[in-house]
């Protein structure tokens, strides 16, 4: 799989498992939550809530790494 297909295949990985959690929590204290976390710039959230924008930047560093 080339580097692009790579990236595409995390960005999926990635949405579903936020749309699996979102459904399976789905609850108007949750979506008032997220609604807030939508309009929060990144560098305004939680150090726990940047903690898993993280986790998700580094599987795409992980990919760039190994695609030298």
């Amino acid at each position: 799989m080339d580097l692009r297909e790579q990236l595409a295949a995390l960005e999926h990985e990635q949405w579903a498992h936020w749309t699996r959690y979102m459904l399976d929590n789905l609850t108007s204290e949750n979506i008032t939550r997220w609604r807030q976390q939508i309009e929060t710039p990144y560098t305004e959230l939680s150090d726990e809530e940047k903690e898993s924008d993280l986790h998700w930047a580094d599987k795409v560093l992980n990919l760039l790494e190994h695609n030298d």
